[in-house]
C-alpha cells in the first residue's frame, strides 16, 4: 500500500521552541516527530511512502538519506508552495496505485489502517472518492467539526471552542482519478472536500485512538511525556503469565534457576515482535514454590534477572515482572485476585485496562482478567504466544 506524507509545513506557531526547522521535524522524545509516522506506516505494512517537502527541505533530506526502513520512500520537492491540495497532487505522480493514504506530517493519529482500509473499500461502492479518518474531541475549537449520517459526511462546521465532536484527524484514503481536472494549485479542504460533501461522495471512519497535532507549542510540550511513555501506540500493556506462556510449566516442579527455564518455541521472539503494538509489556506470575519453601525468594529474582535478559535479546522489554509467592488462595496477590494488577496500576497510573491484553494458559489467568477488566486470551498446545503475535501482526497489515 501506497501513502503520501505532508511534509512541507513552516511550524509557524512552534518557532518559540523549535526553529529553522520544518514542523514533522521537530524534536519529539529525542526523534525527530515524523519518525514516528513512518515507524507506524512500516508496522502496518505500507510499502511506498512519498513525502511532499517544501520548507527547508534540505534538512529533510539529508535525515531521510540515513533512515533505514523497509519501506521504499521517495520525495517530490514543490518549487513553490502548492496549496494542501497542490501538494497531494503533485506527490500523486509518484504514486502507483489507484488507491492512497494521506498523511498529516504534523500530527500523529493511533489508527488501524487496515480497517480503514476495508472500510473505504466498501464506502467506494457506494461513490466514495475519499474517506477520512475522525476522532471524537471534547474541544474541538482548534479544528472545527464534521457532521455524520450513516457513514457519509455531510458537513464541515466552523470552530467553536467549548464545543465536543468529530474532527477531521489529518488521515485520509482517496482514489486517484479524484484528482482529475484539479488546479496545479488548491485547497484540499476547500475545493476537494467541500465539493466532495455536496456531492455525496466523502466518507468517514471513526476512531478513538491515539490523536496529537504538534503545530501549538503546548501540544508539543504534551508530545514529548505521551511519546515517551508509548501512550500512541495502538494497546496499552501486554500483560503476560509466565509458566506455560513464556517458558515451560515444569511438572510438579518449580523453575529454581535459569538453567532451568526452558522457553517455548517463538516465544521470546514474539514478545520482541509485539513490542511496537504495546506501550509496555509486564509478567503476572505466581509462584507458589517461594511461599512452600521449595526455592529462595532470591533464587526466583535470579531467574526474573534472566528472564529480562533474554527477552532483550530477542529484541523485546519487560518493563517488570509481578510475582505472588502466597501459598493461600486468600492471598490478594496470588491469581485470579487482581492484586498484581493493583500493583501495575500505582506503578503505571495512566495504564488503560481496557485497552490491555491478558495471556494465559489457565482458567486462573482468564478469571484473573475478568476481574481486572483487561480482554483475557487462552494460549496451549494447539495455539501459543507465538501464533497470537503472528495473528495480531497480521490483523493490523494492510492488505
Amino acid at each position: 500500500m501506497e501513502c503520501i506524507i505532508l511534509a512541507g509545513g513552516l511550524g509557524t506557531r512552534l518557532r518559540s521552541v523549535v526553529s529553522d526547522l520544518p514542523k514533522c521535524m521537530a524534536e519529539v522524545a529525542s526523534r525527530p516527530f515524523v519518525a514516528y509516522l513512518v515507524d507506524a506506516l512500516t508496522l502496518a505494512g505500507f510499502d511506498h511512502i512519498v513525502f511532499s517537502l517544501g520548507y527547508k527541505s534540505e534538512d529533510f533530506l539529508r535525515w531521510l538519506d540515513g533512515l533505514d526502513t523497509p519501506a521504499n520512500i521517495e520525495a517530490v520537492v514543490e518549487s513553490e508552495p502548492l496549496g494542501t491540495g497542490g501538494a497531494v497532487k503533485f506527490a500523486s505522480q509518484a504514486i502507483k496505485g489507484e488507491t492512497f493514504f494521506v498523511l498529516n506530517g504534523d500530527s500523529f493519529l493511533t489508527l488501524d489502517y487496515a480497517a480503514m482500509l476495508a472500510a473505504h473499500r466498501e464506502n467506494v461502492k457506494r461513490g466514495a472518492i475519499a474517506t477520512l479518518a475522525l476522532r471524537r474531541m471534547d474541544d474541538t475549537g482548534r479544528y472545527g467539526t464534521v457532521a455524520v449520517d450513516n457513514g457519509r459526511i455531510t458537513a464541515f462546521c466552523e470552530k467553536q471552542p467549548g464545543k465536543d465532536g468529530l474532527i477531521n484527524a489529518g488521515v485520509y484514503v482517496m482514489q486517484r482519478e479524484a484528482l482529475n481536472g484539479l488546479p496545479e494549485k488548491f485547497s484540499i479542504e476547500k475545493e476537494f472536500f467541500e465539493p466532495g460533501v455536496s456531492g455525496g461522495r466523502l466518507y468517514g471512519f471513526q476512531t478513538e485512538g491515539y490523536f496529537i497535532d504538534i503545530g501549538i507549542p503546548e501540544d508539543y510540550a504534551r508530545a514529548q511525556d505521551d511519546f515517551a511513555a508509548g501512550r500512541y501506540k495502538l494497546y496499552d500493556t501486554l500483560m503476560l503469565d509466565r509458566d506455560g506462556v513464556i517458558d515451560v510449566e515444569l511438572v510438579s516442579d518449580y523453575v529454581k534457576t535459569p538453567e532451568e527455564m526452558i522457553f517455548l518455541p517463538g516465544a521470546l521472539d514474539a514478545i520482541g515482535a509485539m513490542r511496537p503494538y504495546f506501550a509496555r509489556t509486564i509478567v503476572v506470575t505466581n509462584q507458589r514454590g517461594v511461599g512452600r519453601g521449595l526455592m529462595t525468594l532470591d533464587a526466583l529474582k535470579e531467574v526474573n534477572r534472566y528472564l529480562h535478559e533474554q527477552v532483550e535479546a530477542h529484541g523485546g522489554r519487560l518493563d517488570k515482572i509481578y510475582y505472588s509467592t502466597g501459598v493461600d488462595e486468600s492471598d490478594p496477590l496470588r491469581k485470579p485476585n487482581t492484586g498484581m494488577a493493583l500493583q501495575y496500576k500505582s506503578d503505571w497510573p495512566e495504564a488503560d485496562f481496557s485497552r490491555s491484553i491478558m495471556i494465559g494458559d489457565k482458567d486462573t489467568d482468564m478469571e484473573f482478567a475478568r476481574r481486572a477488566g483487561v480482554p483475557g486470551v487462552m494460549v496451549g498446545e494447539t495455539f501459543t504466544l507465538a501464533d497470537f503475535a503472528q495473528q495480531l501482526i497480521d490483523s493490523h497489515r494492510i492488505k
